[in-house]
């Protein structure tokens, strides 16, 4: 589309982006929840042990469990992820109006990636709970064999009777820790969009999510974006990976007594370095990068096809 039909063209409305972003999203993410499927259990120290490289795990467990079995857990990260994106677009928009004089103000990339990893902090209080289930459906799949598989709102509420509400919230410090990454996804996918000559864009709500993703789609090139998303989710990834690993640890067991090593965040860092040394800290990162990528090309797939029709343009959950 050229710039003066971008012009032209009627503005949609926040609650049509949103929803288009929420539709893309969900379609990356089932692209590429085998590779999550794959990360957890390359984290759980129970079972870690059978699987030699991503595609050998992807294999092994389409074939002895069955290829759904891959997606197992899938349904709490769809459920959550309208709210999810809601609560990042709001607490990001409060972040970025703290730190600037006015919407306006072009931020620095030190203020987007605070408030970046400020609205990450805040989507805590969703991806913990969500997490947790997810976990848990992945891992029973691994140890529960010939029986019946709980729902995700079956393992919800068997958390809730015997650890009540406050136990959907199990490693919620780690979980903070890891989604302080988005400061380092925003700020990287902003680094990469300067090194791509632009049109100067037209004035806009910085603190604005949708703003930002609009105006990036109305300046920038598709390969640019996707060069740009695949690049700030490596780096978001990589800046609080080993926060990943002890977060899977943490969630898939309970106890908070002396005899659990991965009873908090502490002992889980202590225990795992002590039997496993430093590597431990980057298990599962292969497929998690494998799937970052796919999930974002996807993702921008989905997005810029849509904007070609209504200039919709979209926040991109990487978790």
């Amino acid at each position: 589309m050229s710039e003066p039909e971008r012009q032209d063209a009627p503005k949609v409305s926040p609650l049509l982006d949103f929803v288009a972003g929420t539709v893309a999203g969900s379609a990356a993410l089932a692209v590429g929840f085998p590779f999550d499927t794959v990360k957890v259990r390359f984290q759980d120290p129970g079972v870690a042990g059978r699987y030699r490289s991503t595609f050998q795990a992807l294999t092994v467990i389409s074939r002895k469990e069955g290829f759904l079995a891959l997606f197992r857990g899938i349904t709490s990260p769809l459920a959550t992820a309208a709210p999810l994106n809601g609560l990042v677009f709001a607490s990001y928009r409060l972040f970025m109006h703290s730190q600037l004089d006015n919407d306006d103000t072009d931020p620095t990339l030190s203020q987007v990636a605070l408030a970046g990893a400020g609205s990450g902090i805040v989507s805590s209080l969703i991806t913990t709970p969500t997490e947790l289930i997810k976990i848990h459906q992945q891992t029973l799949q691994s140890r529960l064999h010939n029986q019946r598989l709980p729902t995700a709102a079956e393992v919800a509420m068997k958390i809730i009777r015997q650890h009540g509400l406050q136990g959907l919230y199990r490693g919620i410090t780690s979980t903070a820790l890891r989604d302080i990454g988005y400061g380092a996804y925003f700020a990287a996918y902003e680094a990469t969009l300067m090194y791509f000559p632009s049109p100067k864009p037209s004035p806009h709500d910085h603190s604005s999510l949708l703003d930002e993703a609009d105006s990036s789609i109305a300046t920038h090139s598709w390969s640019a974006l996707l060069l740009a998303g695949g690049l700030a989710g490596i780096a978001g990834w990589l800046a609080t990976f080993p926060f990943d690993v002890i977060k899977t640890r943490i969630q898939s067991s309970f106890g908070s007594g002396p005899e659990n090593p991965y009873r908090n965040t502490w002992s889980t860092i202590i225990h795992s370095y002590r039997q496993e040394g430093l590597r431990v800290f980057f298990r599962g990162l292969a497929p998690t990068l494998v799937r970052c990528v796919g999930f974002i090309s996807s993702f921008w797939a989905v997005v810029c096809g849509a904007e070609e029709i209504n200039e919709s343009a979209l926040f991109l959950s990487i978790w």
